[in-house]
């Protein structure tokens, strides 16, 4: 089963743009999310121009600002003094990565944690492992969200995640958990991986390297999560952190790289963006 995260992504933005509709007509607004973009990344550039169209198609009000990657610290803290201060603004979002001579924890912070819809503040952070309501960040959202649409029972199964970054390896860690999977976090570096990632019923894969995980490193009947995005040396085109034509041959199910986890994060940035107007409109 190949777990198509467009197909989800879909249906979901339709629900999404019927409820903008009805917010607007109880408020007199839609929710109107602000994106900051730094610099000229390819990748980055596309992810926003990305979030730009889901968030056009849904009816929510968007803005990029763009900025050279000259840019100083001060002057990016600044304009996000401004968009926190601007009751118009529901949500804030800095693409990363941000240029080396910016400290992104401290870009992060900055923003309101009301207005924070990528969910990195530390307080979001704090609430997500203290089991307090809080915004769930969009990737590791996605992809409980993929799991339950491909079916998968949560619950009992043995987890393992590789890639402990802040962004998806630790939050999507700690969400299935609360899902009461047993989970297991790895990297790349991790000493006999290959047999730790055999041991996974739930296979996350969130390293930044190209096929990365093989066909032997997966337990036949495992569902795999591919979160990476990589450009493919021998072809020049999109892959993931899975080698997708061996692994599908294993896996009972598999997420692909373009179409699988990239679609779920645009549309729960989506979510969350309507969520914090809401909230903001509730106070």
């Amino acid at each position: 089963m190949i777990i198509k995260g467009k197909d989800l992504s879909t249906s979901i933005k339709e629900a999404l743009k019927v409820r903008v509709g009805v917010l607007n007509e109880q408020y007199g607004r839609t929710p109107n999310l602000t994106v900051i973009l730094v610099g000229d990344d390819p990748g980055s550039v596309s992810y926003v121009t990305g979030k730009a169209k889901a968030a056009t198609e849904i009816g929510i009000r968007n803005t990029t600002i763009r900025r050279e990657a000259t840019i100083s610290e001060q002057e990016l803290l600044d304009i996000i003094e401004q968009l926190n201060n601007d009751d118009d603004v529901d949500g804030v979002l800095v693409q990363l990565p941000l240029p080396k001579h910016i400290n992104e924890n401290k870009i992060i912070a900055a923003i309101l944690p009301e207005k924070d819809v990528d969910a990195f503040h530390p307080m979001n952070v704090a609430k997500l492992w203290l089991k307090q309501p809080c915004v769930l960040p969009c990737t590791p959202k996605g992809i409980i969200k993929l799991l339950h649409f491909a079916g998968v029972d949560i619950a009992g199964k043995e987890a393992v995640v590789i890639g402990r970054s802040n962004i998806v390896g630790q939050p999507v860690a700690k969400l299935l958990l609360d899902a009461n999977a047993t989970v297991t976090v790895a990297h790349s570096k991790t000493k006999n991986l290959a047999e730790v990632a055999r041991r996974a019923d739930i296979l996350v894969v969130a390293i930044g390297r190209e096929r990365f995980v093989t066909a032997d490193m997966v337990k036949p009947g495992a569902v795999v999560i591919d979160v990476g995005v990589n450009r493919d040396t021998r072809t020049g085109k999109l892959c993931g952190d899975v080698d997708f034509e061996e692994v599908q041959h294993v896996a009972a199910a598999i997420t692909p790289v373009p179409g699988g986890v990239g679609p779920m994060t645009i549309t729960c940035l989506m979510e969350n963006t309507v969520e914090a107007f809401v909230n903001r409109m509730n106070k």
